[in-house]
């Protein structure tokens, strides 16, 4: 069975600037994706890539193993939300996904349903210009699954949303890649992706940096051993002698770097120092962001 999303080798160039070069990675059903990178690392041209919005310079995306543009009834297998909805302030909620259910050719009965399904239908007969950024992104995720579709494409959806917005987001995307269907979420809120996603796609400067379930590239990119001791001077030194990573003191504790906890404990044994407490600290996605993402030093 293809994959739910794929891009081959995508690169785009503006002229003499690469925003994407030589991008693959490959989306699962079932699953949470995070898409990440700092400004500028090309996530928003590899979204329009995808949806057929750019031509890319090279390579190729595939939506369930066709290109967009190849898709019968697209908005039946994909919805895509790359801003906050674009609104007539005139327009009810209600009657800007009427007028885009009926170019997408689905039933008028779908748009009670979607407004239901993002908790907007209360405010569903008010005009635009009256609806928050909350409320304008709750209103772009209706037309989005306008389609029912079994892929979701998401920038950024939870800007605007306030703490229970956001929880209700997270929810929502859980449930529907329980369903065994597929999401897609661009974000620059780190700790919230963590709680979201079940993996994440990195990229820097247009290239692919790490492609992992999260929990696989967190664990990859432990390292740290925080460790109580009674003497940690002499901790230091046994680690020192012993060319075992290296340390530092941080509230009334050791933080080791480059060594396992089995190691640590071990010097600490040998140096004839009572350990208190041991354990190996997980980074969070914040952190492991940072350091696949970081500048080399000049």
């Amino acid at each position: 069975m293809a994959p739910a999303l794929s891009a081959v080798a995508l690169t785009k160039r503006f002229g003499e600037l690469t925003a994407v070069e030589e991008l693959s990675f490959a989306l699962e059903a079932g699953t949470v994706t995070g898409f990440l990178g700092p400004n500028g690392a090309g996530k928003t041209t590899t979204l329009r890539m995808l949806l057929g919005l750019a031509a890319p310079t090279s390579g190729h995306g595939l939506v369930f193993g066709r290109p967009f543009a190849a898709l019968e009834r697209p908005a039946h297998r994909v919805g895509a939300v790359l801003e906050a909805a674009d609104l007539h302030p005139g327009r009810t909620g209600r009657d800007h996904l009427r007028v885009l259910a009926r170019a997408a050719g689905v039933a008028p009965s779908r748009v009670a349903e979607v407004l239901a399904l993002v908790e907007l239908t209360a405010a569903g007969d008010r005009r635009a210009e009256g609806y928050s950024l909350g409320m304008r992104q709750r209103l772009a995720l209706a037309a989005a699954l306008l389609g029912d579709p079994d892929l979701l494409i998401l920038d950024e959806p939870a800007n605007g949303l306030d703490p229970e917005g956001v929880r209700w987001l997270r929810d929502f995307l859980r449930d529907f890649a329980a369903t065994g269907r597929t999401v897609l979420i661009s974000s620059h809120h780190l700790a919230e992706v963590a709680q979201t996603v079940d993996r994440v796609v990195v990229i820097h400067h247009g290239r692919l940096v790490a492609e992992s379930p999260l929990q696989e590239l967190t664990d990859r990119l432990a390292g740290t051993v925080r460790v109580e001791v009674d003497r940690p001077a002499a901790l230091e030194l046994a680690l020192r002698n012993a060319r075992l990573g290296t340390s530092e003191r941080a509230n009334g504790a050791l933080l080791v770097h480059g060594a396992t906890a089995t190691q640590v404990g071990a010097v600490a044994r040998a140096a004839d120092v009572e350990v208190r407490q041991l354990v190996t600290e997980s980074p969070s996605l914040e952190d492991v962001f940072l350091e696949l993402t970081a500048e080399p030093r000049a």
